[in-house]
């Protein structure tokens, strides 16, 4: 299986959907996107929805510490929304959950942020 990334920019957040498999395979390209999309557009704040992510190891873990670590350097904030129980398991293993909070849905995430009047 491969990697669809789908992103969206709403109100200074990028949204970013990922579905498929986010492995050694694809993490390059998932940060190169997101870097790219983060320098390019201003983008205050990053969503990341996992909704239809099936598998993940930990080069896909380090590709979303990594985008944490450059948007909190901003001054902004990453939320992740919509994970299922394989992927969470690995998040939450690694700790993840301790540094960037989670929601059910993106309109949860993006609520939170702030950015839905």
């Amino acid at each position: 299986m491969n990697l669809q990334i789908e992103m969206e920019h709403h109100r200074g957040v990028l949204i970013v959907r990922l579905s498929g498999e986010l492995d050694h395979h694809t993490s390059d390209t998932v940060r190169m996107q997101m870097d790219e999309a983060i320098q390019r557009r201003q983008c205050e704040h990053i969503v990341l929805s996992l909704k239809n992510l099936q598998f993940m190891d930990s080069s896909g873990l380090g590709v979303i510490l990594g985008r944490y670590k450059l948007i909190n350097q901003k001054g902004g904030k990453m939320a992740v929304c919509d994970v299922n129980p394989p992927v969470y398991r690995l998040l939450d293993m690694s700790g993840l959950f301790k540094i960037m909070p989670i929601y059910d849905n993106e309109g949860n995430a993006l609520s939170e942020l702030e950015v839905v009047s």
